[in-house]
């Protein structure tokens, strides 16, 4: 695999580019989950893609025209990875699931911290033209999100702050980098706001994996293994929203194609229990099982986004359903489980 600053394809070639490509994008955190997915959908949108990660795409190669290896917490690196392009998407970021984010504070708050200041300072002085970030609602107050019921979360409810987590301020305050460098120096930033997304080819084990691709992978075990009972963390009635990553990468370019620079949510409006998470799972792999409910780190009670100004914003919004992508989600990760017990593939 190549090293830091390596290109694993060549692609740095400027001629023509004007009249070949709409316009010269780098993606940094490219080799994860959301990505990658961008990558090819910006790929298939006619732009010119340089990719930038610590690590290459783990479950597929990748289509940028330029990918290169790069720590982007270092200064040099992140200057490399800037330079000659007209739009920047910030996706880079040490980050996992509830399990990950909740016993890793430090180093979430420095890691990610460096990498924002670093990218955003790179992209001023490299002349780019569009900056979007990728926030989280993680960075919706802890006292908003005290009931399962929860009311969804609107953009101005992140004040007065009391973000979730060391990643949950990491968020908000590079929210108000941005907007300082849109203030100070013009550059045109976007800033989305995630609500858990989830799809095939991401993280499914480990401990960095978010909700539905563990559910998934529980299932499938439980499945493949004959053994139905599945561990929930809690009581399991903790809810969520949860939007597919085509409907994400949609917005993520929407967004980025608008005139809109505050933050602005993008997700799915319904709500969800972890337990009915669970069965809706095991109802698609075609089995029943049984919840053994363990103690574990759940996050907040409830949370759900209000998309009302997304809908106003954007004229859209996420339209796959949750039963749609989660099938897609778990029989990919069925195999991926069938590979690792090495079992023959289903018909």
């Amino acid at each position: 695999m190549p090293r830091d600053g390596r290109q694993r394809r060549p692609g740095g070639d400027k001629r023509n580019v004007s009249t070949q490509y709409k316009a010269r994008v780098l993606i940094t955190g490219a080799g994860g989950f959301i990505g990658h997915h961008l990558t090819d959908y910006l790929k298939q949108k006619g732009y010119w893609v340089r990719g930038a990660d610590i690590k290459e795409p783990e479950f597929s190669a990748t289509h940028a025209d330029d990918f290169q290896v790069l720590d982007l917490r270092d200064w040099k690196q992140c200057v490399r990875a800037t330079e000659g392009v007209d739009h920047v998407y910030a996706l880079a970021a040490d980050m996992g699931g509830m399990g990950f984010i909740s016993n890793h504070h430090a180093q979430i708050l420095y890691n990610n911290s460096v990498i924002n200041l670093h990218t955003i300072e790179a992209a001023r002085q490299n002349g780019v033209k569009k900056y979007l970030y990728t926030s989280s609602a993680c960075v919706y107050p802890e006292f908003k999100q005290t009931d399962t019921m929860v009311t969804p979360l609107k953009e101005d409810d992140a004040y007065p702050a009391q973000p979730q987590d060391a990643y949950g301020w990491e968020k908000l305050i590079t929210e108000r980098l941005c907007d300082h460098y849109r203030e100070d120096y013009g550059l045109q930033t976007r800033i989305v706001r995630f609500h858990n997304i989830f799809g095939p080819k991401g993280t499914w084990e480990g401990g960095r994996e978010k909700a539905p691709a563990a559910m998934c992978r529980k299932v499938a075990y439980a499945k493949l293994t004959g053994n139905p009972v599945i561990e929930v963390w809690g009581d399991g009635e903790q809810t969520r929203s949860f939007c597919y990553i085509d409907d994400c990468v949609e917005g993520i370019y929407r967004l980025m194609n608008s005139g809109y620079h505050a933050p602005l949510n993008l997700g799915q409006d319904r709500l969800i229990s972890i337990n009915e998470l669970a069965h809706l799972v095991a109802s698609i792999a075609g089995i029943q099982v049984q919840l053994k409910h363990i103690d574990g780190p759940m996050g907040v009670r409830g949370r759900n986004s209000d998309n009302d100004r997304l809908r106003l914003v954007l004229g859209w919004e996420p339209g796959i359903s949750l039963e749609e992508g989660l099938r897609k989600t778990y029989f990919w990760i069925e195999e991926q489980v069938r590979q690792k017990l090495v079992l023959p593939a289903s018909d």
